[in-house]
């Protein structure tokens, strides 16, 4: 999908130096914006942006303050399965 938006060239110069840098701006402000609302995926981030690994994503995404989306439940799952891992190993 392609998508056109209006913005007088003056005010064009004062965001950016070039049509193109605009254009990349604007796509990572949605991206950004996608992620923080969980609209999109961390792979989806990477697919959209380009980039080349998982790493470059994350440099990404930390450098906009756009965190994983990690919450008290999650922790709680992942304590789960240390522990059922931990007992597996033990008994092996």
């Amino acid at each position: 999908m392609q998508i056109t938006i209006d913005i007088p060239d003056e005010i064009t110069e004062q965001l950016t130096e070039t049509p193109d840098q605009l254009q990349r701006h604007l796509l990572e402000l949605l991206v950004i914006e996608a992620y923080r609302t969980e609209r999109i995926t961390h792979f989806q981030v990477g697919q959209l942006l380009k980039l080349p690994s998982r790493w470059a994503v994350d440099e990404f995404l930390k450098t906009h303050q756009a965190y994983l989306h990690y919450n008290p439940d999650d922790l709680e799952s992942d304590r789960q399965t240390l522990r059922q891992l931990r007992t597996q190993n033990v008994t092996t």
